[in-house]
């Protein structure tokens, strides 16, 4: 049975060092504001004067600007006004600085820059959620961004987030396995979510509670030990990858069929701009019915079909033309990235 261990430390949330910064600063603005609420109240009680009056004085007074009084004080006045210098000059000065210092090193800039990280998450569509920075997560975190798919770093180590951050990635240092943190994550408007953190019981619990928050979603989990995959898959993963399985068939496919390998490399890695495999969704009722000689998809778009997977899950390799094309088939398509770019933004539109 897996048992869930782990001495890591369990931060909530991206860390964010301008919330250090601001909190001087807030607090020094909130005594500057108290300052002057006092004041304008003390001179409309005591002297009875107007609101703005008042508020003109009190400003006047703690800036130092050297004007004379509103209106002539009354001894009671003059002593509130000797209190309200000695108690608002140095507030004032002390929020000065403080705030100048903040702007100038930076702190207001990293406010807003973690505001516009919120947004971003906020807003974050059709993603991927990578549960880990690690050896793969980092892998698939470089393959994502080289093919342009959005995606979202979950990682409780704070200083992979920090390089998941300097990448210009999107990234969340915390528990992967949270509800909160995987909703932030925006896991009700992803992609998929593959599940590459540091052990096979990290993993289940993170698969468990992404299954159980998206019935619909679409999981990978890597799996380390040989009997941890069938948990997986119970949890609700619906692929388990083992890098060791693909790593050992990769290296005996490659001693006896290299130039196999070679043409599957440079069909299948997003590097290599002449030749890309795709996966196709047929959404497009006029192709529907239409056997593929009659969809003429090969002298259209100059592309070839290697494959049709049915809705009821049957894969149909090298599919003859008479092959009729079924509403929701997934086409393995060969050709040219800007062939399968047209032919999927007309089929799958």
């Amino acid at each position: 049975m897996l048992k869930r261990t782990s001495t890591v430390s369990r931060p909530e949330e991206l860390p964010a060092a301008s919330d250090v910064w601001l909190r001087g600063p807030w607090l020094a603005i909130t005594l500057l504001l108290t300052v002057l609420t006092i004041g304008t109240l003390g001179y409309v009680i005591i002297e009875g004067w107007s609101v703005w009056d008042a508020f003109y004085m009190t400003v006047t007074t703690i800036a130092t600007v050297g004007f004379k009084e509103v209106h002539p004080l009354s001894d009671v006045g003059e002593a509130f006004t000797v209190i309200l210098i000695f108690g608002g000059v140095g507030t004032a000065f002390y929020t000065a600085t403080l705030v100048a210092t903040v702007m100038v090193e930076g702190g207001l800039q990293g406010h807003f820059a973690r505001r516009r990280f919120t947004r971003m998450l906020d807003n974050i569509q059709q993603h991927f959620i990578i549960c880990g920075f690690g050896r793969i997560g980092s892998m698939i975190a470089h393959d994502l961004a080289r093919q342009g798919v959005p995606f979202v770093v979950v990682e409780r180590d704070a200083e992979r987030i920090m390089t998941v951050l300097e990448r210009g990635w999107l990234g969340l240092a915390a528990d992967a396995s949270r509800e909160e943190v995987l909703r932030k994550a925006g896991i009700d408007r992803a992609r998929g979510l593959i599940a590459a953190v540091g052990t096979d019981a990290e993993n289940v619990y993170t698969v468990l509670t992404a299954r159980v928050m998206r019935p619909d979603l679409f999981i990978i989990a890597r799996v380390e030990a040989d009997d941890a995959e069938a948990k997986l898959r119970r949890a609700g993963a619906d692929r388990v990858i083992s890098p060791y399985q693909i790593g050992a068939t990769h290296i005996t496919q490659t001693a006896l069929r290299p130039a196999v390998v070679d043409f599957v490399e440079l069909a299948t890695t997003a590097g290599h701009l002449e030749l890309s495999m795709e996966q196709v969704r047929v959404n497009v009722s006029t192709y529907v019915g239409k056997n593929l000689m009659e969809a003429g998809l090969r002298q259209k778009f100059g592309v070839i079909i290697v494959a049709i997977k049915r809705t009821a899950g049957a894969m149909e390799f090298n599919p003859a033309p008479e092959t009729v094309i079924q509403q929701g088939d997934e086409m393995i398509v060969l050709g040219r990235p800007e062939s399968l770019k047209a032919l999927q933004d007309e089929v799958a539109a």
